[in-house]
């Protein structure tokens, strides 16, 4: 059983203990931070000395995670075991960038299969790319992915931060069943020089076979055979087939790739591509060494393994309830999202592998925005407000446009400011002496100092990588995969199924036929009974 209690018991003697007082040891920023170089990707640096984890408190997180046996579940998963218990499955989508050692599955090892995929998708990506395929009056300009959760996040924020690698076909994503979405990206496209991909292994999920089928009736509109300019990321092959889509152009992968974990494989099938197959091909070498790493090195200088911990304690330890992920850098704007699922679809359990009750909290709750943006929004609650919210920054050395590096380095300092006033807070004292510069006294100046008091000692960590280039960004979801195992592990559940999202999807298909007027809503609970009466009348 996990010893929860020798943690709340380090909780107890540092809680009172300022961050800012541990740096009285000159050498901590270097002691508590991790860096890893590859030639793939050049430094990759963690800082997690901005936060009140001490050297007993770190040595008594790792000995928390060798008891959780968090190496042998590491190797586990590597080997191809299946610890996805609940669906009796291995975890694999390491095997898509590990592109040259054997990977047995239950005795056979499945990396030819992989590597026949990414040379099919390369071929394919390189034909369309030049020429070779075209649409139904001349070359593909515009590629509508349409899928959703790990088929649609992880592509699309893909796309997005890769952007100065973009010099394909541009790429649309399309993932909510919401009418209005699919109408937008349509609406400024031509079908004739339009592909479509529908990303969805069962290929039965209903919002994206929906959106499917609007698409095809829109192509269909000006192309004799819209189902020639589909392509589908599917192991169906009986339903693409009815669909009328080439077994050529159909991509799939194993039941051990997770849909949040499955951009490696076909799933990024749109991002290859965008950037084209070298760029994917370094996308997932920067992934590779963070994985090499990630298996190899002790615990205590392990970057996934280190972010973990210091989760594990901010959450369950410190009971905070919340995570913020901060990229000061405007291409991962999209970062944020794809970390909430990655997280929370994960992490967010409430029993553990043998179905008994956690008993500590699950997941945080994960949210952000890019820098300098989330500043004039809720950086406010996060610097003053009564919860503690820990902080995640990511910066890059340099940006893509060397004519605006100026711009950059007022981002970075903004970056560094930010962690820095988490940190330092400022006192009711230096509030007062502010507030007696401008020539208040009396009542109004306490008043207006108490406005401007910082409580400071509030945690975050930084993480620095020299550009965000395709390994760059290959080896930062691959981190944070990895982070998400390691606490999964220490919380003792599978962090890779997902029930949680089945239920409201029955409901939802017993719901439908009431708005369509095909069954009676009385059955219901007076609530979504009325509800349903309601939205009739606005006349659904």
């Amino acid at each position: 059983m996990t010893n929860w209690a020798a943690l709340r018991d380090r909780l107890r003697e540092v809680a009172q203990q300022p961050i800012l007082d541990l740096f009285a040891d000159e050498s901590r920023a270097q002691t508590f931070s991790i860096s890893l170089e590859s030639s793939e990707t050049g430094e990759i640096f963690f800082d997690y000395s901005k936060t009140n984890i001490d050297q007993s408190t770190r040595d008594a997180l790792l000995e928390l995670a060798r008891e959780a046996g968090v190496e042998d579940r590491r190797e586990a998963m590597f080997s191809g075991a299946a610890i996805n218990e609940t669906e009796g499955r291995a975890v694999l989508h390491t095997a898509l960038r590990n592109l040259d050692a054997e990977v047995l599955v239950d005795g056979s090892d499945v990396m030819p299969d992989v590597r026949a995929t990414l040379a099919r998708m390369e071929s394919f990506a390189r034909d369309l790319r030049d020429g070779r395929i075209r649409g139904s009056s001349g070359r593909i300009t515009d590629v509508v992915n349409i899928g959703i959760g790990g088929s649609d996040l992880g592509p699309a924020m893909a796309v997005q931060a890769l952007s100065p690698y973009c010099d394909g076909p541009a790429c649309h994503f399309v993932s909510n069943v919401d009418g209005a979405q699919i109408q937008q990206v349509l609406d400024g496209l031509n079908p004739d020089t339009t592909l479509v991909i529908v990303a969805s292994k069962t290929f039965t999920t209903i919002e994206t076979m929906t959106n499917a089928q609007t698409a095809k009736a829109w192509m269909a509109r000006s192309v004799a055979d819209p189902a020639r300019q589909f392509v589908a990321l599917s192991t169906a092959l009986d339903k693409t087939a009815a669909f009328g889509i080439d077994p050529a152009r159909v991509f799939g992968f194993a039941d051990w790739v997770g849909g949040r974990y499955s951009m490696w494989g076909p799933i990024g099938l749109s991002l290859m591509i965008a950037i084209g197959p070298e760029n994917f091909r370094a996308f997932l070498a920067g992934a590779a060494q963070m994985d090499q790493h990630f298996r190899s090195a002790p615990l205590g200088e392990n970057m996934p393994a280190m972010l973990a911990l210091v989760g594990i304690w901010h959450r369950q330890v410190c009971g905070y309830p919340a995570r913020a992920v901060l990229p000061y850098d405007q291409r991962l704007a999209r970062l944020p999202a794809y970390l909430q699922q990655l997280e929370m679809e994960s992490n967010g359990k409430r029993v553990s592998m043998d179905g008994a009750d956690l008993e500590v909290p699950s997941g945080p709750i994960v949210f952000g925005e890019p820098g300098t943006n989330g500043q004039h929004a809720f950086y406010q609650l996060i610097h003053q407000g009564t919860d503690i919210v820990p902080c995640e920054f990511l910066l890059a050395g340099k940006g893509h446009e060397p004519a605006l590096a100026h711009q950059h380095r007022l981002l970075a300092a903004n970056c560094l400011a930010q962690a820095e006033a988490l940190m330092r807070g400022r006192s009711l004292e230096e509030a007062r002496a502010l507030m007696a510069e401008t020539g208040l006294e009396g009542d109004e100046l306490e008043r207006q100092a108490r406005h401007r008091v910082f409580p400071g000692n509030r945690p975050s960590t930084m993480l620095i990588y020299p550009k965000l280039t395709p390994a760059v960004l290959g080896a930062i979801i691959a981190l944070y995969e990895h982070r998400v195992f390691v606490e999964g592990v220490v919380l003792g559940i599978n962090s890779f199924d997902q029930w949680g999202v089945e239920l409201g999807k029955v409901l939802a298909g017993e719901i439908l036929p009431m708005l369509e007027g095909q069954a009676p809503a009385a059955a219901r609970d007076g609530s979504t009974a009325g509800l349903v009466d309601k939205l009739r009348d606005f006349g659904i």
